[in-house]
């Protein structure tokens, strides 16, 4: 067997074989215990959902903003004028919408529902926070959460979209 035929078997056991799915679950869970503890922490917050909701986004942006200059800056200026035109403006809704978000992700990659789409979600906000030119665990988990959507085909086996999917696809046959 020539090394390309001998990778490709192993990336084909890692994205398609459903015994690579107790490797998938560990990942999912990882991933989505960080997006619960993440969004949780939020929700139970009055500066993110509550009396103070959008005092958070309000801070981070305008901290955002700041990281604009420069040869080389960490938030582009096309994500400095979202910043100032769609998110500033609204910081309640985009408080209740990140907090929210977070800990959906995280229930259902817990879960293993609607897998493939979670992780797309997680990778979204994951991107946001590092145009936002924040780093912290985002680089981690976006990485982690390509690969759920890459092995979306059995990232979920060990998880509800093992019996999910199939009645899904019956609907659309």
């Amino acid at each position: 067997m020539s090394y390309i035929a001998k990778d490709m078997s192993i990336a084909s056991w890692f994205f398609h074989n459903t015994q690579s799915s107790w490797i998938w679950l560990i990942v999912r869970l990882y991933v989505g215990y960080a997006w619960i503890t993440a969004g949780w922490e939020k929700v139970i917050s009055d500066m993110w959902v509550g009396s103070g909701a959008g005092t958070v986004i309000v801070k981070f942006s305008t901290v955002s903003l700041t990281k604009t200059a420069g040869l080389h800056p960490d938030v582009p200026n096309w994500y400095a004028w979202f910043l100032n035109t769609l998110v500033i403006p609204y910081p309640e809704f985009w408080s209740y919408l990140v907090a929210y978000g977070e800990l959906l992700v995280g229930i259902a990659l817990i879960l293993g529902v609607f897998t493939s789409v979670a992780a797309f979600f997680g990778v979204f906000m994951n991107a946001n926070y590092l145009f936002a030119g924040t780093v912290s665990t985002n680089p981690e988990l976006l990485l982690l959460g390509i690969f759920l959507i890459l092995a979306w085909r059995i990232v979920g086996h060990i998880g509800l979209d093992r019996y999910i999917q199939p009645r899904l696809a019956k609907l659309w046959l």
